[in-house]
């Protein structure tokens, strides 16, 4: 896999977004911690988190309690080493309660394409199982044709 680094463009931002996209929809902890500075800094919601192990561990009971996660991310704007996103994402709870996340991340990274910081804002509304947008399988990334989230350009 090819690591897009700094400073980014369009393209490779956009790139950038979609290969963490499909790793977060890998529901692979390491996988997804390796994108990561071995010190990254966190903050997801209310969590503040330190480092690749406390970022693995950290994913793993956030997919233990989102199941069947999906998850579709866009670019909203970058610069030289910083981008942001906006995302939205499915999972249902143990007890079969459907919802949907929608959020904003903002992320900064080394000059080897690691993030080194990430602060995410999430909001989740509870949904009827037939107001899902998000069908494909999973594990799995998006398909090419499923539309996501438009790209801001």
């Amino acid at each position: 896999m090819k690591i897009m680094r700094p400073p980014f463009s369009l393209e490779t931002a956009i790139a950038k977004v979609r290969a963490a996209e499909d790793a977060w929809n890998s529901r692979d902890p390491q996988r997804v911690a390796l994108a990561y500075t071995v010190d990254s800094e966190w903050r997801n919601r209310g969590s503040f988190l330190r480092g690749r192990d406390e970022i693995r561990e950290f994913l793993c009971r956030k997919w233990d309690r989102e199941l069947d996660y999906r998850l579709a991310k866009s670019l909203w704007c970058f610069s030289e080493n910083r981008i942001a996103v906006r995302f939205q994402y499915e999972y249902h709870d143990a007890c079969g309660q459907w919802f949907r996340a929608y959020g904003n991340e903002l992320w900064e990274f080394d000059d080897d394409g690691l993030m080194r910081r990430r602060e995410a804002s999430i909001n989740d509304v509870p949904m009827n199982v037939d107001e899902r947008k998000f069908h494909w399988p999973a594990p799995g990334p998006r398909p090419v044709d499923d539309a996501g989230i438009p790209t801001v350009q």
